[in-house]
């Protein structure tokens, strides 16, 4: 087996109160049952309960593309 046709293994990231590898919900979000969220550009941040994880539309260069957003919960009327 060639050097070129070898999978290179990307690290899988680690949740930095318990340990225990994050699952990805949306590209750029990775969570963990301890209540600790990871957002790209944004960093580490601990979940509350107003808060709801959705996908947005986006255009970019005439694409319309689905970006990650974070929203807090609307108060019931």
């Amino acid at each position: 087996m060639s050097d070129s046709s070898k999978k290179v293994k990307r690290p899988k990231k680690r949740c930095p109160e318990c340990g225990k590898v994050m699952v990805q919900q949306f590209v750029g979000f990775k969570h963990c049952k301890c209540g600790v969220t990871w957002q790209k550009g944004k960093g580490y941040f601990r979940r509350t309960n107003d808060m709801v994880f959705t996908l947005e539309k986006k255009e970019q260069n005439g694409k319309t593309k689905q970006a990650p957003v974070v929203r807090q919960k609307r108060a019931p009327k």
